[in-house]
């Protein structure tokens, strides 16, 4: 009783703590952005219940049920799933109640095992077993798919074990119930594994599930002696073996797993019901008479009959196709009660069987048929025909194939029941019980909802033709003479571009979208606006690009570029004018150079003193002098200082007595100065030069090096050794190059400048991007984050901006950040006069817009440039676009918006830049692009010809005259470059003992053998020389007869030979043969060495910390102890744009451990002596202003009271310095670097955030060098961060994934922080991507924090996702495109850009529109109270920003204390107006899917989804009896005929939200393609998901508090989607306004009334 109290307590527990969790739960994609999928798990029992308690499957029919499974996870394998699915042994003790799930989940198990390639695991035991505890450390899934509630208690309560448990192995949950998808995502609830949900596992857990498994499994044992008697599980499994070797021999050819086990579990049910009813009959001492059986069960010869109906349904089962069964009648008559015994004992002996078959591997068992063993409403049918119409008279034959079959499978009952005889096949029916009940409505009618047969009405429109002839002529259309047709009333004709009653224009978004500056106001306080954001722009653009000075662009006449490709030979003779320019430049360079070896001769001494004192300090000042001194002779001049300083620094070092090791440190700076003097001067090099490397080289032992540079004779072998020993470094040159100094090798650069650039020497596939703007082309550009591959976008927009003052470029980013930096960017590079009211920079984001169509260059967001291509009085500005740059054209694939992203690049007809670093499938890409390029040329050829033939016919062509000149090449080039500029390292990092460590990851770690097999080493997995070194050494040290070992040597090695300076280019080369080997070992039988290998290359410890927040600190401390800061922390976590608390959390904890740490190191009365110099302070500056007010009506001063007045002046500074050095921050207590940036232009970032929600807190963070950084920060506050981390004040950031778009925000080391499921290959290589700040470290860091090992794997060998197509088209679109066709400016550019959607798929999304504004015309008070108010909040709360909480959270019981939480209903008015509209859209949604039905594909149709068998064939036309059970043909048209099983028909697609499986699948059209909205929601399980009623809870208590408490909302979630309604309810509020004409109309009044007070409140937060 103790143990089941204990039990029963922690169950509660268990509950508890999910309902708890479960609002928190973020409704978002599973996949993530992309179609990114990683490793995840399907709880089996969970998918077998979800789609189980599915509203429209009919119990017992078992191929729909496998039907629903099949469409689940082919959903789940075409959105990119990669996923396994477990069963769990002790899971099945659930079903004690239900054997028919029973045997369905042992079939279904068989089924996915034999008939697909889905992974399936059976051999854990439960969630507790130490195997399953190591299948998850070993595949570290993502997250595990399970049911919050099971059939009954008990396995609700195993559901809720394995939540727990997966919590706390630190595996997110995601919850069956509520998922929907769309095409290329499935969204679905996630609850994330937290730190305080993995605590709860601690608790006596195991004791609890032991006790409740050991009540399930009495709970069995009860159910089966029930039925078996004294028979117990064992013993039936014997009987079940017994029964198929007795078949087998029976049957010894084999057979079909349907005929099989209907024999089988009829003869074994048959036996057990003669041995149920003999035991009744001794238990009571009685005669078993026919009456008494009648009233407390079936008869044997009852059961005999019943088992006769199975076996013709299975023989029906076996010849009818689907086709056939689908047009079955539904009976709705009820079992007997009678039959419950039976049928309980046959669905037991079912399972029993199906646990067995395996045994019989020899014998040949078809399993094909898994999935339909049994239909019970075909056995319910039979059963009415033979009880209700056979006995009436009507009598039909089973045709010839039915009869044999049905008596052979009798037969062989018969014979494998041996105890008694069962009877012939016929008469089926030999009693007269009727096993089904009387019901009024025996059949169900389908044809209650008449659905009419209805046709396209006929139309004509050559856009439509154009875009959509070929599919319209397989539809049927309605004939002119129709009554439908004729009926239509042509009606007034409106102009699309005024509203239809009050004939004022319409706005679009860009009208509606707030003007930051008037372009034409002479207000000076607007023009002291506009310059202070034009100044501001500067700063900050200059905080981006540190080095790059303004350009003053001049327009000029566009010439014809020089080919810079060709040879000097082949260019133009000097000019006499080129001869004077090259004389001014020579004259201009000496002198410079003479200035420089000035300087250094001023330097050059205090540099050498400082190098003889502290060697690190000198050879840091040597080289910033070296970064600012631009002559070479000097720059040489220097080198050969520093390397004296090094070889004297390096003897002194070594003569030291007692040294355990060396400081390599030293010997690598001698290094870098060789490397320096040998590849860049090698031309100023004097004897004495070469003498004094060679012999720094022998210093070090090289001394083959040397010899080979300046050869020798040393004095004698014995000194020479000796000599070697003291100084050498103990290994060969390459492999100290490699090992020690690899991210200091050159990398290879061009030397030949390039006239277009002059800030720098640009590489080969930079200068073919400068030849792609030249030529007019387009290009997909994919390089590495920091390659350069930005340059690119400002050399086009210098190109437009020198050719005219006309010509626009559009510079479209994915987020308003990036649209920031951008134009800031572009106002710090670029200067230019421009006539009046034109800008050079404008910007168009959804809040604001500023100078967009009066720009040359606008920067503006994917959504906001579709406004502007799609308005039929904006083509004009449309023409002059001459470039489109397009960065992270990756988001093409993302979640929100990326079908916009389609349509942009689609419809421009100019020239674009694509730029990403990540996509790892440009060549698809780019092939689609070239095909959209191919499209235009053909168009504008037709349009050029139309204008030849109008201008010859004398008329006026209507064609953008500024296109014909703008000529462009229509070639889409693809520009790849994969090398990125610095080495990349990895590290673990581990905590022991309440420290912090790091181990190295080596990136072969991340791989297994199996992998390099199957797909080699991935494209982007990349060594440092120091890894390559390591991954030979590991190879040498597992494989000691390696024959390659001496080719292989990094001293032996074929591109290292004889090299005093190894380049990058060689190392890549050497770790490009390693890998090669490597993978030879692998394809040639050496496997195990190979596997040896890469598990050596592991880090040995996998220490994690229990709550990373806390220990976070200690890491940020390591880091700035190794010198790693400044650093970017990103975190990957679990909301709808990942944890924004924890980022700031995690910030606000570094901060307190500075705060904590200054404190203990202040000394004891430092506190109490700020006080007492503080109160001076104060008192003196009182008597000084006092003094001053006195003496200021006085004339003059006595040279007393003058100096009274100095020595108190003198006092009051003293007084300051001492109170600020008592206050200073010591410089261990800080990470700002406070000379990185001036106080004044402190001051003036820090007041941009005065008035700033977080801005008060971000100044704190900022003082001490720290900083946060995600989307529900304002642009001012992420500018704040940005500007000072770029500038090297800030020096910490917490992120999330803000940054990974683009954002330039470059460190030394990132930090990736908690797994998570948005932790992707993805955003792991775009956050990677800013580790390594090119031109300042050449080695990046990344470390991975509280990260498993096998995450860590995933992410450095995963590939970047493929890019998919988004299916964009939508009834929105359509609708823009068709009125931009009949009322844009040019017509035949409209139409062309309508019909370039042919490049696109076909429509797949379709979002809902929002009911009509008369729906909101309910409210008609002119006194507008807080009832009102809150009445019209609740409204546009169930119809914007809808948020639905999971349906289990209902049963929670929590005490809400400000907010209700749950949306109340929408009022009755409303709501039939609502349910009316809904009911006319599902009406006409339904003759649409009964029209383009004809377009399905049959044959896809009548076969399951993944395991792809066929339920097609010939119709049974021989058997009278199939014809009449399957008569119903109408009502089965636009239905899968997988569902018609259950006996849905078209008539229910008339119901509210009907799920898509029941649509025909093939005909490309879904549910979520209706354009309705449906006031409830429920889950398949028929549950209510109720609405979170965030908005109106705000509205009426205005805390963001309380909808964290009490709506269970993370805070930056609800910040944005209170920001989101708000700008929501003031575009309707302004919408009215400008369509209304009466200015007092209630409707709007009010809706500027919500909006007015709603965004009061939203500003006080």
């Amino acid at each position: 009783n103790e143990k089941n109290y204990e039990c029963t307590t922690i169950l509660k527990k268990m509950s508890q703590l999910i309902l708890e969790e479960m609002p928190k739960a973020d409704y978002s994609s599973l996949f993530n952005d992309f179609v990114e999928s990683e490793f995840f798990l399907v709880d089996g029992d969970s998918l077998l219940i979800t789609c189980v308690c599915d509203e429209l499957l009919k119990p017992g029919q078992n191929l729909h049920l496998f039907y629903l499974v099949e469409r689940y996870l082919v959903d789940l394998i075409s959105k990119g799933g990669q996923f396994s699915i477990v069963f769990f042994k002790d899971a099945e003790n659930a079903y004690f109640n239900s054997p028919e799930l029973l045997s369905l989940r042992t079939a279904l198990i068989l089924h996915l095992q034999n008939n697909t390639t889905i992974d399936v695991h059976t051999k854990f035991s439960g969630c507790l077993s130490k195997e399953w505890e190591m299948f998850l450390e070993e595949s570290c899934p993502y997250f595990l798919i399970v049911a919050d509630e099971g059939r009954n208690d008990l396995q609700t309560h195993l559901f809720n074990f394995l939540i727990i448990q997966s919590w706390a192995r630190k595996v997110n949950i995601v919850l069956s119930s509520g998922q929907a998808s769309d095409i290329l995502r499935l969204y679905a609830y996630l609850l994330p594994s937290m730190h305080s949900n993995q605590r709860f596992f601690k608790e006596k857990i195991k004791d609890a599930y032991k006790t409740l498994l050991k009540q399930m499994q009495e709970f069995r044992v009860s159910a089966l002696t029930s039925l078996f008697g004294n028979l117990k599980e064992k013993n039936m499994m014997e009987e079940a073996r017994e029964a198929i070797a007795l078949l087998q021999q029976v049957w010894p050819e084999g057979s079909d797993i349907r005929r099989v086990l209907c024999v089988a579990s009829c003869s074994l049910s048959l036996r057990m019901y003669h041995r149920f009813l003999e035991n009744r009959k001794a238990s009571s001492g009685q005669k078993a008479n026919t009456k008494q059986m009648k009233s407390n069960g079936l008869t044997l010869q009852g059961v005999g009959d019943l088992c006769k109906l199975r076996c013709l349904s299975v023989a029906l089962l076996l010849h009818l196709p689907l086709s056939q069964r689908a047009c079955a009648r539904f009976v709705t008559c009820p079992w007997i009660q009678g039959t419950q015994t039976l049928f309980s004992m046959e669905k037991w002996c079912e399972y029993f069987i199906l646990n067995n078959v395996n045994i019989f591997e020899f014998w040949n068992l078809n399993l094909i048929y898994l999935s339909d063993l049994s239909d019970e409403a075909l056995l319910k049918n039979i059963a009415f025909y033979y009880e209700k119409e056979n006995v009436q008279g009507r009598h039909l034959n089973l045709g010839n194939v039915i009869m044999k079959d049905y008596e052979h499978l009798w037969n062989t009952v018969s014979k494998l029941v041996r105890e008694f005889d069962v009877g012939q096949p016929f008469p089926l029916r030999t009693t007269k019980l009727n096993f089904l009940r009387t019901n009024r409505s025996p059949i169900k009618d389908s044809s209650k909802e008449n659905m009419p047969n209805l046709g396209f009405i006929p139309m004509s429109s050559k856009v439509v033709d154009k875009f959509a002839g070929d599919i319209l002529k397989d539809l049927p259309f309605l004939k002119s003479n129709n009554p439908i047709v004729t009926s239509l009333v042509k009606q007034k004709e409106f102009d699309e571009l005024v509203h239809w009653h009050s004939h004022k224009p319409l706005s679009d978004d860009y009208d509606r979208s707030r003007c930051q500056f008037e372009v034409k106001s002479r207000d000076p306080r607007v023009l002291r606006s506009v310059q202070k954001y034009h100044l501001f722009q500067r700063f900050y653009g200059n905080s981006l690009l540190d080095s790059v000075s303004s350009k003053v662009i001049v327009t000029q006449a566009v010439t014809p570029r020089k080919d810079f490709s060709e040879p000097k030979s082949k260019q133009a003779h000097e000019t006499k004018a080129d001869i004077i320019t090259r004389e001014n430049k020579k004259r201009l360079f000496a002198k410079q150079e003479q200035k420089e070896e000035q300087k250094w001769n001023a330097l050059s001494s205090s540099i050498a003193e400082e190098m003889e004192g502290n060697l690190n300090s000198g050879i840091k000042n040597l080289e910033k002098f070296l970064q600012s001194c631009k002559s070479n002779s000097v720059k040489c001049q220097v080198e050969r200082v520093g390397l004296s300083a090094c070889l004297r620094a390096w003897k002194q070092h070594c003569r030291g007595e007692g040294k355990i090791a060396k400081d390599l440190s030293i010997a690598v700076q001698m290094m870098k100065r060789i490397h320096s003097l040998m590849e860049k001067y090698p031309e100023l090099l004097q004897e004495a030069d070469r003498q004094l490397i060679a012999r720094c080289l022998k210093y070090l032992g090289f001394d083959e090096l040397a010899n080979s540079l300046y050869p020798t004779q040393d004095a004698g072998d014995d000194r020479k050794e000796k000599r070697k020993n003291k100084y050498s470094v103990g290994i060969g040159p390459v492999r100290f190059q490699l090992q020690h100094m690899g991210h200091y090798l050159f990398r290879d650069e061009r030397k030949d400048p390039d006239p277009r650039v002059q800030d720098f020497i640009p590489d080969t596939w930079q200068r073919e991007l400068l030849d792609v703007v030249d030529n007019h082309e387009s290009a997909v550009i994919v390089a590495p984050t920091s390659s350069g591959k930005t340059y690119a976008s400002y050399y086009c927009m210098e190109k437009v901006l020198r050719e005219s003052d006309d010509g626009v470029v559009v510079y479209v980013a994915p987020t308003k950040a990036l649209v920031n930096q951008v134009a800031a960017t572009v106002h710090n590079r670029f200067t230019k006069n421009l006539p009046s009211g034109t800008a050079l920079c404008g910007v168009f984001t959804r809040e604001y817009r500023h100078d967009a169509l009066n720009c040359q260059v606008l920067v503006t967001v994917p959504a906001c440039f579709e406004i502007l291509l799609l308005a039929p009085h904006r083509q004009n500005w449309v023409k002059r676009i001459r470039y489109v740059i397009f960065d992270e054209v990756h988001c093409l694939g993302g979640e929100i918006g990326a079908e916009i992203w389609e349509h942009l690049l689609v419809m421009i007809r100019c020239p674009f830049l694509a730029l990403s670093a990540t996509i790892s499938n440009p060549e698809h890409l780019t092939e689609w692009l070239q095909s959209v390029k191919r499209y235009w040329k053909e168009e504008d050829k037709i349009m050029e010809r139309n204008v030849a033939a109008k201008s010859r016919e004398g008329r006026h062509a209507n064609f953008p005259k500024d296109h014909l000149q703008a000529k462009q090449s229509y070639e889409v080039r693809l520009v790849l470059y994969g090398e990125r500029y610095n080495d990349l390292e990895k590290h673990v990092c581990a905590v022991a003992d309440g420290r912090i460590r790091f181990d190295h990851f080596h990136p072969c770690a991340a791989l297994t053998a199996d992998h390099i097999e199957r797909y080699g080493f991935p494209p982007d997995l990349a060594l440092s020389p120091r890894e390559s070194i390591e991954l030979y050494d590991a190879m040498l040290q597992v494989r000691k007869s390696w024959p390659r070992a001496q080719e292989l040597c990094p001293e032996n090695f074929i591109h290292f030979n004889n090299k005093l300076v190894i380049k990058k280019m060689d190392a890549r080369k050497y770790e490009e043969n390693l890998k090669a080997e490597l993978k030879n070992w692998i394809e040639n039988g050496s496997v195990e060495e190979a596997k040896l290998v890469l598990r050596n290359l592991s880090p040995k410890s996998d220490f994690t910390a229990e709550n990373m927040l806390s220990m976070f600190p200690l890491l940020v401390e390591k880091l700035r102890e190794m010198d790693k800061l400044p650093a970017l922390q990103a975190f990957f976590l679990f909301v709808c744009r990942f944890k924004l608390g924890a980022v700031e959390g995690t910030a606000k904890s570094v901060y307190g451990f500075l705060k904590q740490k200054q404190e203990i190191e202040r000394p004891p009365n430092a506190d109490k002596e700020a006080h007492v110099m503080a109160s001076k302070l104060r008192k003196i500056k009182k008597s000084m202003e006092k003094k001053k007010i006195i003496e200021g009506k006085k004339s003059q001063k006595t040279p007393k009271k003058m100096d009274q007045d100095l020595v108190q002046k003198a006092e009051h500074d003293n007084l300051l310095r001492s109170l600020q050095e008592n206050l200073k921050v010591p410089e261990d207590c800080t990470y700002a670097d406070r000379k990185a940036l001036a106080a004044e232009t402190l001051q003036v970032v820090f007041g941009r955030v005065n008035f700033e929600r977080k801005g008060r807190e971000l100044k704190a963070l900022a003082r001490r060098g720290i900083g946060y950084h995600h989307s529900s920060m304002s642009f001012k506050e992420k500018q704040l961060v940005e500007i000072l981390f770029r500038k090297g004040f800030i020096r910490v950031v917490t992120a999330t994934g803000t940054l990974a778009l683009g954002i330039n925000m470059p460190c030394k080391s990132v930090v990736f922080a908690q797994n998570s499921v948005y932790l992707d290959a993805l955003n792991y290589r775009q956050m990677s991507g800013r580790a390594g700040r090119r031109g300042q470290d050449l080695l990046g860091d990344v470390y991975f924090f509280d990260i498993p090992f096998p995450k860590i794997g995933k992410l450095i060998k995963s590939n970047v996702p493929e890019l998919r197509g988004q299916f964009p088209l939508s009834i929105t679109l359509v609708l823009r495109l068709m009125l931009l066709a009949s009322k844009g400016d040019d017509p035949g550019d409209a139409q062309a850009k309508v019909c370039a959607r042919r490049c696109l798929r076909l429509p797949d999304e379709v979002p809902p529109p929002w009911p009509g504004e008369d729906t909101l015309l309910y409210i008609g008070s002119k006194r507008f109270s807080q009832d009102v108010m809150e009445k019209l909040t609740l409204v546009l709360a169930h119809l914007f920003g809808r948020r639905h909480l999971p349906p289990k959270f209902q049963d929670a019981t929590v005490k809400f204390y400000q907010s209700k939480v749950f949306l109340d209903d929408l009022p009755e008015d409303f709501d039939d107006a609502l349910h009316e509209y809904n009911r006319n859209i599902r009406k006409d949604f339904a003759c649409f899917l009964l029209i383009v039905s004809k377009l399905a594909d049959t044959k896809q149709e009548h076969q399951l989804p993944l395991s792809k068998i066929n339920f097609a064939g010939e119709e049974c036309a021989d058997s009278q009896l199939a014809s009449h059970l399957m008569s119903c043909k109408k009502g089965r048209v636009a239905i899968s005929p997988f569902v018609c099983l259950s006996g849905i028909s078209d008539g229910d697609l008339l119901q509210p939200e009907t799920p898509d499986h029941v649509i025909l699948h093939t005909i490309g059209v879904n549910g979520i393609q209706a354009p309705v909205l449906c006031a409830e929601r429920f889950d398949g399980r028929g549950r209510r998901m109720p609405l979170n009623a965030y908005a109106l809870d705000f509205y009426k208590h205005g805390s963001l508090v309380g909808l964290v408490q009490d709506n269970r909302m993370n805070e930056g979630d609800a910040y944005n989607l209170l920001k989101d309604f708000g700008l929501t309810v003031k575009a309707i509020s302004v919408s009215l306004r400008e369509l209304c004409e009466n200015e007092d109309d209630n409707v709007v009044l009010a809706f500027e009334q919500l909006s007015e007070t709603f965004f009061e409140k939203f500003r006080k937060i």
